[in-house]
């Protein structure tokens, strides 16, 4: 009767301690919130107002002071982006968030200016990659290094549903994003505009257009990238003087897009120097 009585009690003890560890679970480790991130809405109004580089906001509701946040953001130039509060959670790993995050860069923004007063201050034909929607960070970093090794004078990235300057960016271009100007730009279409405007040839790098190989490289020029699996949007394609393609001669019909972009960039760089 005894052991019946304990095994009962037991059986009652337990289920009490899971209804415990169901209300109160453990929280997460607060150690894990990646280093580019800040959380909270007196941290990112700070974060605002010291000037530091700010890829993109991220809000899970516009009232009370986040309102007030959202103006500077604006005012500040930076994108905010409508999340929810699941989303916003993931990336503060247990802080407490108020509904807002903000997504540090790792390094300050240039403009397209700025790119092309680098290739005049080094008397040379700018050599600009732009990158229309790279949203995988190991990618845009390798795009990056391989920019910097072709001696390339800038790289240029949009705001919106495209991959920022973010701490895998940066290890991935083994350390080539401290030696390259990278702007960010709200529209890409308008910046090929610019760029044309300003005596720099743009090359939209795509399936079925003239062999690189054939293609003159001699001059200023831009070479426009795609995105993984869009490639070159069809506003920026048209908005470019050409297309050029690497001829394919196995089974696999493409290339990813920072290996494209190594070929790209070191037969034009030489074209140039030649």
């Amino acid at each position: 009767m005894e052991e019946k009585f304990n095994k009962k009690r037991n059986t009652q003890r337990s289920e009490r301690s899971g209804e415990r560890k169901q209300k109160n679970p453990r929280p997460m480790n607060r150690g894990e919130m990646p280093s580019n991130v800040v959380v909270g809405r007196n941290a990112v109004a700070e974060l605002i107002r010291s000037g530091a580089p700010v890829d993109k906001i991220l809000v899970s509701g516009r009232e009370g002071s986040v309102v007030a946040i959202i103006a500077e953001a604006k005012k500040a130039g930076i994108v905010v982006v409508d999340s929810t509060v699941e989303s916003i959670e993931r990336l503060a790993h247990g802080e407490n968030h108020q509904g807002i995050a903000a997504m540090v860069a790792e390094k300050a923004y240039s403009t397209v200016d700025e790119i092309l007063a680098i290739a005049a201050e080094r008397g040379e034909k700018p050599l600009i990659v732009v990158c229309d929607g790279i949203e995988d960070p190991h990618n845009l970093g390798a795009v990056i290094r391989c920019a910097e090794c072709a001696g390339a004078h800038g790289v240029i990235i949009p705001e919106r549903r495209a991959c920022g300057l973010t701490p895998a960016v940066s290890k991935a271009s083994a350390g080539a994003i401290m030696h390259m100007a990278i702007a960010k730009v709200g529209n890409i279409a308008e910046t090929i505009e610019k760029l044309k405007e300003a005596g720099v040839w743009t090359f939209a790098a795509e399936a079925g257009g003239q062999d690189f190989f054939e293609t003159d490289w001699k001059c200023a020029c831009a070479i426009v990238l795609g995105g993984e699996d869009s490639g070159v949007s069809r506003l920026v394609r048209e908005r470019c003087d050409y297309t050029v393609s690497i001829p394919m001669y196995g089974h696999v019909n493409s290339l990813n897009v920072s290996t494209a972009a190594s070929v790209l960039l070191c037969h034009a760089a030489r074209m140039q120097r030649a």
